[in-house]
């Protein structure tokens, strides 16, 4: 899986039921919560071609 920031942790944390979701302008992101905290984390991706 994918790893994103918590800022209430302040480390990385391994995205736990992430979701690909699209955002307004387009990208792609990853959306989940913190296994540890239960915080929304969030992941931008790279466009896809």
């Amino acid at each position: 899986m994918a790893d994103a920031y918590c800022v209430k942790c302040k480390a990385k944390k391994e995205i736990l039921n992430a979701t690909e979701v699209t955002m307004k302008n387009g990208r792609p992101a990853l959306k989940g919560v913190c296994p540890t905290c239960g915080t929304g984390l969030y992941k931008i991706l790279p466009m896809k071609k």
